[in-house]
């Protein structure tokens, strides 16, 4: 237990007391940009290493108990889930973003918002929150409750970090881009502030997003040992 919560108090922290916040620009003055991303992402690899494998320790321990059991009406909303997670997910990665490291040069196009930027600002971790959500529903144990618990944290608190260290950086330039969009998804839309177009998109995008939930059910049960399936 004691190197389970270590591990994703050490991950959290690590986004949200460093990446996008003040203290980073200071590391980032005071050893260079290139250095400090070099770092940073050794960091996170390790944290996120340190994660999986205290987690995979920690299913085995007596403590480990659950709270909760699970029938197959949750296993179907947790399959509905993880749908609409990789539909946020996938064109979410593949879609330019200046929300995304490095490309804040986005803001500089004429249609820089467009496609998924249309539904969220943060579409990615809007998806990474929608998974860590379904298997909390369906791992009703104290480990999965701290490892899933921790990840939906993140990146909740995430969105909020990235437009304050967008907004510190870019000022008035991210404030014209955050006017044009939302961080919950599809409250632009509701708003009328955006229109949706799933063509404007990319079908390819969807696609992709669609087989890659397909797979991970094809391997769930084969690479972490439980079925994705009812």
């Amino acid at each position: 237990m004691t190197h389970l919560l270590a591990a994703a108090v050490f991950f959290v922290l690590l986004h949200l007391l460093v990446s996008g916040t003040p203290l980073r620009n200071a590391i980032v003055a005071r050893i260079g940009e290139g250095l400090y991303m070099g770092l940073f992402s050794l960091a996170s690899v390790a944290g996120l290493a340190w994660l999986g494998w205290a987690f995979g320790q920690a299913r085995a321990e007596p403590w480990n108990t659950s709270w909760w059991t699970v029938g197959d009406a949750s296993r179907q909303v947790q399959l509905v889930l993880q749908f609409l997670a990789l539909l946020l997910i996938v064109p979410g990665l593949t879609t330019p973003n200046p929300t995304s490291v490095r490309q804040e040069g986005v803001l500089g196009r004429p249609d820089a918002v467009k496609g998924m930027l249309r539904i969220s600002r943060h579409p990615f971790l809007w998806g990474v929150a929608i998974w860590a959500f379904g298997h909390l529903i369906v791992n009703g144990d104290r480990a999965s409750l701290v490892l899933f618990g921790s990840m939906l944290l993140l990146a909740l608190f995430g969105t909020a970090s990235i437009d304050a260290k967008r907004r510190r950086a870019l000022g008035a330039t991210w404030d014209g881009f955050a006017a044009q969009t939302s961080n919950v998804p599809f409250a632009a839309v509701l708003e009328g502030r955006q229109k949706l177009s799933l063509g404007e998109i990319g079908w390819w995008r969807i696609a992709l997003a669609v087989a890659a939930w397909a797979v991970l059910v094809w391997v769930h049960p084969i690479a972490f040992g439980v079925p994705a399936l009812p």
